[in-house]
């Protein structure tokens, strides 16, 4: 072999592991910024994940996800969300409570994919539905404002229920959601105690509450850290013997007696769609805000019938799924 062949190799040999690591480098990375906890949330990363599939991009093939979750502790969002903007991430996508508004004061250039519940455009995370602007855009589903729609299905199904108690977060900004609960309590003239429950802790107290206030039944609100406690919060109904009801359907397959709210998994897949587009050049100005209108009534027959309770034809006939 000449001189000059020898050389050409050997330099071709000391550039691979220079051109291995620029191809590495080329694959695109998302930043995943969840308000609540890995666990919990594992069947909504998988919906993500699901809907990023469907554009074309597969975790570990062709594009990398770095997760970041906050256990529910929204003040530890702002650090998470400046943690991935510092890696110069290729987009961010987050969800839950205070995630998408932490994502977007980390960065006004990254690309950002939101799935809420909630109006984006009254907390400044969009100019507008159908033209958001910036650098921010996603879904967004009815949280709250189905709150009162769950206190009358519970009534349905508990109609001696003259106290109805409601569990909320008090780190969630909820005043609106929960004066129009209030409203909807007064017009049907059942008490609602507020429960207050920030912490694991704070909601074994709560339930404690509830069983010496004598409470009828109880609403549950849908919020990242509440439902991060969703196996917590079913084994103390259970245990109180307590009818309850729920935001999403994951309550109910996890033993809850009845959920009514928009698909979550469902909202996290077209957050994946999003994301995925974006990947391939699409900017999120141009992209409109999507609506969720996917809703679920779940009803769990098993822990009726151990409650003692007999669900109505009423709500069976409009379930779209009754777990035996």
């Amino acid at each position: 072999m000449k001189r000059r062949e020898i050389i050409t190799l050997l330099c071709s040999a000391a550039m691979w592991p220079l051109a291995a690591r620029a191809q590495q480098k080329a694959m695109p990375v998302i930043g995943y910024l969840g308000a609540g906890s890995p666990g919990p949330s594992a069947p909504f990363a998988a919906a993500f994940r699901q809907g990023l599939g469907e554009s074309g991009y597969v975790e570990g093939q062709n594009v990398a996800i770095e997760y970041r979750f906050a256990q529910g502790r929204d003040d530890q969002l702002s650090a998470l969300a400046a943690e991935l903007a510092g890696r110069k991430v290729d987009v961010i996508v987050a969800f839950g409570g205070g995630a998408p508004r932490a994502a977007k004061a980390a960065s006004q250039t990254i690309p950002i994919v939101f799935a809420i519940g909630g109006d984006p455009i009254a907390i400044g995370l969009v100019a507008s539905l159908a033209r958001p602007g910036g650098n921010v855009t996603g879904v967004s589903w009815l949280g709250g404002e189905l709150t009162s729609k769950r206190l009358e299905l519970i009534s349905e199904l508990v109609p001696h229920a003259r106290v109805i108690a409601l569990l909320v977060n008090p780190n969630n900004p909820q005043n609106r959601m929960v004066r129009e609960m209030q409203e909807a309590a007064r017009a049907k003239g059942v008490q609602l105690p507020i429960l207050y429950a920030g912490s694991e802790s704070e909601i074994d107290a709560a339930f404690a509450s509830l069983v010496q206030g004598n409470a009828d039944a109880l609403v549950v609100t849908a919020e990242p850290f509440i439902n991060s406690r969703r196996q917590q919060i079913v084994a103390l109904a259970a245990r109180h013997a307590v009818p309850a009801i729920y935001g999403i359907r994951e309550y109910a397959a996890a033993g809850g007696l009845i959920s009514y709210g928009a698909s979550l998994t469902a909202a996290y897949r077209l957050a994946g769609n999003y994301a995925g587009s974006i990947l391939k050049g699409a900017k999120p100005a141009d992209l409109p805000v999507q609506q969720s209108t996917i809703f679920e009534l779940v009803v769990n027959l098993s822990t009726a019938k151990a409650l003692g309770l007999t669900v109505p034809p009423s709500i069976l006939s409009r379930a779209d799924e009754v777990i035996e």
